[in-house]
């Protein structure tokens, strides 16, 4: 599986940034693409991600509202839209994709139970 991902940045706060990422190599079809963040000294936070099969979305709680995610099932290409950024967005942003949907995977998983993920691109958002 590989991910190639473009975006990110410095912006001041409430501006905004797209972040794209693009997914090949596996033999399948993916389940959900999407992105998680983590900043240091705080653990990961699933922000969200997308069924390439039906287009289900689901969003973290503290993004809702201002990011939007697309897909292009054509060609495994997934875009982030972040808009009104606030200065706690700021962190280290991972393209990610599913490959074992959760009714596979089982109870105490879910949609955005990711498993297998880019290096981050860097999302700064100053004050």
């Amino acid at each position: 599986v590989q991910l190639q991902a473009s975006g990110g940045g410095l912006v001041q706060a409430g501006e905004s940034l797209t972040l794209s990422c693009s997914a090949s190599g596996f033999s399948r079809d993916y389940y959900a693409i999407g992105w998680f963040r983590q900043a240091p000294g705080k653990e990961r936070e699933a922000v969200s991600c997308i069924s390439m099969s039906n287009g289900t979305k689901w969003y973290a709680d503290s993004v809702k509202g201002r990011f939007t995610i697309s897909r292009s099932s054509a060609d495994n290409t997934v875009s982030l839209h972040m808009a009104s950024l606030k200065p706690e967005d700021t962190s280290v942003y991972h393209c990610a994709t599913v490959l074992v949907p959760e009714v596979i995977k089982g109870p105490g998983t879910s949609m955005c139970d990711f498993d297998y993920w880019a290096q981050g691109t860097q999302v700064t958002v100053s004050s």
